[in-house]
C-alpha cells in the first residue's frame, strides 16, 4: 500500500481555499502513485475552528466542499479531515471526523476517539467521542484510522487522562497499519519527543504507521509539519521538511534531517507572523526600534517572514534615550535592509507633562512620566499603522509580560506579540543564533545591559532579578504550575520566589488586554493559561 501524505497548511474558515489545497495535493499524490492519501486534521475547515462551528451556514457550506472534493478523487484513497453533524439526540453536535472518500463509492467516516481539553485544546465543547473505534477495509486490508491525541500515550501526555487505548482497540480488531490525521501544535522539543512516541507504538504493536501533521500558523498556534512514516520494527522511514507544505509519497519521501533548536525556534516564529499576516490581511508589518535585543530579534523574524521591502522600523527617542541605543537602531535597519523612520518623543513628552501638571499639582515624577514615553511611542506606532495598514508588532519577551515589566497601552500596543513566549534568556540564544552566518544584530546590542531608558540609568535589573534566575523560576511557576514552597525547596531565594508569583498574579489583567502572541513553550500566556483577574489565593 503506498500511503501519500499532504502535509498542507490549511486557514481556519476559509474552506473553499482548504478544499482546492487538498484537491491539488492529493491529484499530485495519485499521480506519483499513492493508493491511498492523508490530510492532517480537520484539514477542511482548519485547525482549531472553534465556535465557527456554531455558526449556521458553517457546517453545510464545509460538507458542501467535502462533495466537491469526492468528486475529484479518481483512482486513490483520499482521507480527509473535517467536521461532520452528530445525529444523534443527545452528545456533543458533531464529530472530529476523517472521511474516507473512494471513486464512486458512497463517504465513510472515522471519527476522533480521545478529545484533549487541557493547554489550548477545548474539544469537548464541540465533538462527541468516537465510542468505539474500529478498523476499516481499504484496498482489501484492515486499517485503523486514527486522528491527532488518538495515538498520544499517557508517558508522553506526561499524566493518564484516558480509560481507552485506541491503538490498542484497532490493532486487537485487526488493523495491520494505523494512519493518523493530526494537528499537533509546535512547542521546542516536541517534534523529537512525538517521533520517538510514534516509533515506540509501533514497535509496540508490530504495526506500520503513518501521521499527517498540520503545518503553518493559525493565531496563536504553529504546526510545524514533521510527518513520518514508521515501519514496524519502530525503524523511521520517511519524515517531511518542518515548517513549510510538502506532499511525498511515504516510500520515496526520505528522511528529511531535523534542525537545531534554535532553528527550529526561528523557523516557528518567522511562520507563525508570516500566516498570522497574511490569514489576516495584512501584506506589511511596523514595529519601534529601540537599540534593544527585543526589537532587533522581532525586527529579524519580520524580515524572514515578509521581506525587507515589507518592514518599517521606527526609532523613537526620548530625553532618556542613549545615543548609542538610536544608533544601534539604525544600524540594525542598515544591515537589514529596511526603512528605519526617526520619530522623536522629546517634544510630545514635554508638551504632555505640562497638559499634565496642573492635575498632578506637586507629586514629583514617578512610573507615570516613565508610561507616558511608551504611550506615546505606542500612539506613535498605532498612527503608523492606521495610516499605511501595517501590522504593528510588539517587541516584548515572556519574561516582561509575565511579571508585568511592559506597559499597557504603551509597548503592549499591537496584532501580535511575536516573541511574547520567548523567555529573555532564549531571546539571547535567538539573537547570536540569527547572527551566525553574519552580523544582523549589532554586537553592542547584544552585549550591553538591557535598559527600557525610561528615567536616567535605568536598567532591567534595577527592577527586576536575573533573567537567568528570574527565568527559571517562571519556567517553574507558570509552565510547570509548581508553588512557591515548591520552588523555594530547590534552593531560590524566598523573597525573590514570592516577588515573582506575586508579580505573575497581579499582572493578569495586563496580559488579558495584549495582543496574541505565538505559542512556542509548554505553556504560553494565552489560550494556554487560563487565569481569573480578580482572586485572593494567596501562596505561602
Amino acid at each position: 500500500m503506498q500511503v501519500g501524505l499532504a502535509q498542507i497548511n490549511s486557514t481556519v474558515g476559509d474552506i473553499h481555499g482548504n478544499a482546492r489545497r487538498i484537491i491539488d495535493a492529493c491529484l499530485c499524490l495519485e499521480e506519483a502513485g499513492a493508493d491511498v492519501i492523508l490530510t492532517p486534521e480537520l484539514a477542511l475547515t482548519g485547525y482549531p475552528p472553534q465556535d465557527l462551528l456554531f455558526q449556521s451556514d458553517f457546517i453545510p457550506l464545509s460538507l458542501e466542499a467535502l462533495e466537491e472534493i469526492h468528486r475529484a478523487v479518481r483512482k486513490a484513497v483520499w482521507i480527509v479531515g473535517c467536521v461532520q453533524p452528530n445525529p444523534a439526540a443527545g452528545g456533543r453536535p458533531f464529530f472530529n471526523s476523517a472521511a474516507i472518500l473512494e471513486a464512486g463509492r458512497p463517504q465513510r467516516h472515522a471519527y476522533k476517539t480521545l478529545l484533549p481539553t487541557y493547554d489550548v485544546f477545548n474539544e469537548t465543547r464541540y465533538f462527541e467521542p468516537c465510542a468505539n473505534p474500529q478498523p476499516v477495509e481499504l484496498l482489501g486490508r484492515l486499517v485503523g484510522i486514527t486522528i491527532c491525541e488518538d495515538i498520544w500515550t499517557p508517558d508522553y501526555l506526561n499524566r493518564p487522562l484516558y480509560s481507552t487505548d485506541p491503538v490498542a482497540a484497532l490493532v486487537s480488531g485487526g488493523a495491520e497499519t494505523i494512519l493518523n490525521l493530526s494537528a499537533s501544535p509546535f512547542q521546542l522539543g516536541k517534534p523529537a519527543r512525538r517521533e520517538a512516541m510514534i516509533r515506540a507504538q509501533a514497535l509496540k504493536w508490530r504495526v506500520p504507521f503513518h501521521y499527517c501533521n498540520a503545518v503553518g500558523g493559525n493565531d496563536q498556534l504553529v504546526f510545524d509539519g514533521n510527518s513520518l512514516s514508521v515501519a514496524a520494527d519502530g525503524t523511521l522511514t520517511a519524515r517531511l521538511p518542518a515548517f513549510e507544505e510538502a506532499a511525498c509519497l511515504s516510500s520515496s519521501a526520505g528522511i528529511v534531517a531535523q534542525m537545531p533548536e534554535m532553528e527550529d525556534l526561528r523557523r516557528a516564529l518567522v511562520l507563525g507572523l508570516r500566516d498570522y499576516a497574511s490569514k489576516c490581511g495584512f501584506r506589511s508589518a511596523v514595529l519601534g526600534l529601540s537599540g534593544g535585543i527585543d526589537s532587533a530579534v522581532v525586527a529579524c523574524l519580520a524580515v524572514d517572514a515578509l521581506g525587507a521591502d515589507k518592514v518599517t522600523g521606527v526609532a523613537m527617542p526620548s530625553p532618556y534615550s542613549s545615543a548609542h541605543s538610536v544608533e544601534d537602531a539604525h544600524a540594525l535597519a542598515k544591515n537589514l535592509g529596511i526603512a528605519c523612520l526617526n520619530i522623536p518623543i522629546s517634544d510630545s513628552f514635554e508638551a504632555f507633562k505640562a497638559q499634565m501638571r496642573p492635575a498632578f499639582g506637586d507629586r514629583s515624577e514617578d512610573a507615570t512620566e516613565e508610561n507616558m514615553q511608551a504611550r506615546l511611542r505606542g500612539l506613535t506606532l498605532m498612527s503608523l499603522s492606521n495610516k499605511f495598514g501595517h501590522l504593528l508588532l510588539t517587541t516584548g519577551n515572556k519574561s516582561e509580560l509575565a511579571v508585568g515589566y511592559c506597559t499597557l497601552y504603551g509597548d503592549m500596543c499591537g496584532g501580535l506579540a511575536a516573541i511574547s513566549d520567548v523567555p529573555k534568556t532564549l531571546v539571547y540564544q535567538l539573537a547570536h543564533h540569527l547572527n551566525s552566518d553574519r552580523e544582523l544584530i549589532p554586537t553592542r546590542t547584544i552585549d550591553k545591559a538591557p535598559s527600557a531608558e525610561l528615567k536616567p540609568g535605568q536598567l532591567d535589573q534595577d527592577t527586576l532579578p536575573p533573567y537567568d534566575i528570574l527565568d527559571d523560576i517562571l519556567r517553574l511557576y507558570v509552565e510547570e504550575n509548581q508553588s512557591v514552597r515548591s520552588i523555594c525547596a530547590r534552593g531560590f531565594d524566598p523573597e525573590t520566589v514570592r516577588w515573582v508569583a506575586r508579580r505573575v498574579d497581579l499582572n493578569e489583567y495586563k496580559r488579558e488586554q495584549a495582543a496574541p502572541g505565538l505559542k512556542v513553550t509548554s505553556r504560553a500566556f494565552g489560550m494556554g493559561r487560563r487565569m481569573p483577574i480578580a482572586q485572593r489565593f494567596l501562596q505561602p
